[in-house]
């Protein structure tokens, strides 16, 4: 067994055990900085930036964009962040699902990799690599002695079409700090060349190639090259231990710098007149060369074919992805939180019925104001922008702006929700106040802020949550909020959330900082027990967090008191169904451990399957700690029980 996998097992095992300290067998360096926030949306060279326009001036019409935006938006397997179309080098229709919002940068995953592409067709230009190069003469002092004698050759072409077959893939980047040696010493399982096998440290290895020609990590060789050029000036690229950027994910960019590398393909290479990319290797690069998997269209060079004849995608897990018709003059780009991993998904099938191969635009059309108009309505709404009356868009709460007739239909069901809002208001006081100054130990510390697949893409594990603390807040708008204080380690991390609606944070764990929106619901159990959904939105990610708390009461109590146990139901989205189909790979060697013959005698795979998924979404139960007789005092109080309904 690979050291990669014994790696995975070993650290499935300690999850499963709810250890946390220790985990990795990488060494953690910082790298995540928070998103710096745009100055202007101007840049320096107004031309780097795409004009805006109506659909019907590009030859769409706007109904068709908001016939589209809308089954995106609204379709419950998409999980849509931000969304944006291009004809001609126009931005016609644009959208930012709240509470997803303009000027953050958002993770690319996968895309990234038609970026490295580029870098090694630049270099290639440069006359200082050759697409027939043994990657294993590159690099002729790394490797083991016996490996170099007895493996077939893999060239740099392998590894732009992903048919390297070199075994270290993926789950490798749990295993050390030394991923291009483990790299050039692992089996070669199929004929270089032969077989399409989806490898991100293919990936990587060219970005270690540029490296080793160049002397320079790969983002910094291309930000003279492409970053510059193109106006991109907001992005991070994460490396990996050993400094070399990771090249087949980690990079976090805006979503219009990604629509001016979709715009930039689509011109072959060239940005405002000049040839910043080899026509020659763009065109190579988005021409089929190996059948991909099934369900897909064929891959380039670190390029995906697309559907429409001629047209390709850089394509990112969950949903990021820059799409690039050329027949029509467009780009599409998307950032999403789904949970598929390739070309056959929910979100792209939407976006090909409504482009399928048939379908051509016109070059204009007469303008359309009132279907502009309902466009505009729609991506606003969907971006939670305010009315005139300062009131949400997308609040659960909203029904309609009023002006009904007392008598009406519709007054008397706004009436009632207004009733209902009262309610759950006085509900939410009441929760508040009872837990103002409360602290609650958990009995198991295995579980962290940061989602499962976020720890192990940066790195960045958990040291588990041993306490949690709630105090309330009032704002400037008298609004009431509650603080909800994590000891996660020996870091205590503070989020503020908002009732039925977002607040954004500043969260850091271990000197990386995200951004995330919280928002709180009150809800009740079928005992009738206060239930808190709180969802954390990692807003640069493709991750959410959501957290049931069930505050259990005391039925022998006359009056309702603060709760003296909680019990935490943790989830992650995406989350098991993405975790479980990338472990499946494993399971079977999982099992053929020695640590899980127990495991493999009473169930085998299903048991281990059952396993994981509960340390996928772990529920954790805690006790009350920290309560003062004054504090007890003062929430002490008579009131009808706390339901959701």
């Amino acid at each position: 067994m690979a050291k990669e996998q014994l790696a995975v097992i070993e650290m499935v095992t300690n999850m499963i055990l709810g250890k946390t300290g220790g985990i990795s067998k990488v060494d953690f360096v910082p790298q995540k900085i928070r998103c710096p926030e745009p100055q202007s949306i101007v840049y320096e060279n107004p031309g780097q930036t795409f004009p805006r326009n109506t659909p019907e001036s590009q030859g769409i019409h706007s109904e068709h964009l908001r016939n589209l935006v809308e089954e995106l938006a609204y379709s419950p397997d998409t999980d849509m962040h931000h969304f944006m179309v291009l004809r001609h080098g126009n931005v016609i229709c644009e959208t930012d699902f709240a509470p997803y919002r303009k000027g953050i940068w958002h993770i690319t995953h996968s895309m990234c990799k038609s970026i490295t592409g580029m870098a090694a067709g630049l270099l290639i230009d440069e006359g200082k690599l050759d697409l027939s190069e043994n990657i294993y003469k590159i690099f002729h002092d790394k490797g083991s002695t016996w490996a170099k004698i007895f493996r077939p050759e893999v060239t740099v072409e392998n590894l732009m079409t992903m048919t390297s077959g070199v075994t270290f893939n993926e789950s490798g980047i749990v295993s050390g700090n030394d991923w291009l040696e483990s790299y050039l010493n692992a089996p070669v399982s199929e004929k270089p060349g032969t077989k399409f096998q989806y490898n991100s440290l293919n990936s990587y290895v060219l970005s270690a190639i540029i490296t080793e020609r160049t002397g320079m990590p790969m983002d910094e060789y291309l930000k003279p090259r492409l970053f510059e050029p193109l106006g991109i000036t907001d992005y991070l690229w994460e490396k990996c231990p050993r400094g070399i950027t990771k090249g087949g994910w980690g990079l976090f960019m805006h979503t219009e710098d990604m629509a001016k590398l979709g715009q930039l393909y689509l011109n072959k290479g060239k940005w405002n007149g000049k040839q910043i990319i080899p026509e020659s290797w763009a065109e190579a690069s988005v021409t089929k060369k190996v059948d991909s998997i099934e369900g897909t269209y064929g891959y380039g060079y670190q390029l995906w074919m697309e559907e429409r004849p001629g047209s390709f995608e850089y394509n990112g897990m969950l949903g990021q992805n820059v799409l690039i018709y050329p027949d029509v003059d467009m780009v599409i780009v998307t950032n999403a939180g789904n949970e598929e991993l390739f070309q056959d998904n929910v979100m792209l099938n939407i976006i090909r019925k409504y482009f399928p191969v048939d379908w051509m635009p016109k070059e204009t059309l007469p303008e359309n104001p009132i279907a502009y108009a309902k466009l505009q309505e729609l991506t606003e709404r969907l971006a939670g922008k305010r009315l005139k009356n300062d009131q949400y868009y997308n609040s659960p709460l909203i029904i309609g702006k009023g002006g009904w007739k007392k008598n009406s239909s519709k007054y008397r069901v706004r009436e009632r929700q207004t009733e209902i809002e009262k309610v759950q208001n006085q509900q939410i006081h009441l929760l508040t106040d009872l837990l103002d100054g409360t602290c609650y130990e958990m009995e198991q510390a295995s579980v962290g802020l940061f989602p499962l697949v976020m720890q192990v893409m940066h790195n960045n594990m958990t040291d588990g949550i041993s306490k949690i603390n709630f105090y309330k807040r009032r704002t400037k708008e008298l609004q009431q909020t509650l603080i909800l204080c994590f000891q996660e380690g020996e870091e205590s991390i503070e989020l503020e959330m908002g009732w039925n609606q977002y607040i954004e944070n500043k969260l850091s764990i271990h000197g990386e900082t995200y951004l995330v929106a919280v928002k709180g619901e009150l809800s009740s159990d079928v005992d009738d027990n206060p239930v808190l959904k709180v969802e954390i939105v990692y807003l640069e990610e493709a991750m959410r967090r959501k957290l049931y708390v069930t505050f259990v009461k005391d039925t022998s109590a006359s009056k309702l008191i603060t709760p003296e146990y909680i019990e935490i139901k943790w989830y992650e989205s995406p989350g098991k169904v993405l975790i479980m189909e990338g472990m499946e790979s494993i399971t079977t060697e999982v099992t053929k451990h020695p640590i899980y013959s127990r495991i493999r005698e009473n169930g085998g795979i299903d048991l281990l399957h059952r396993l994981m998924e509960q340390t996928i979404e772990p529920v954790i139960k805690g006790r009350i700690i920290d309560s003062s007789e004054e504090a007890q005092q003062d929430t002490e109080v008579q009131h009808p029980e706390i339901s959701g309904d």
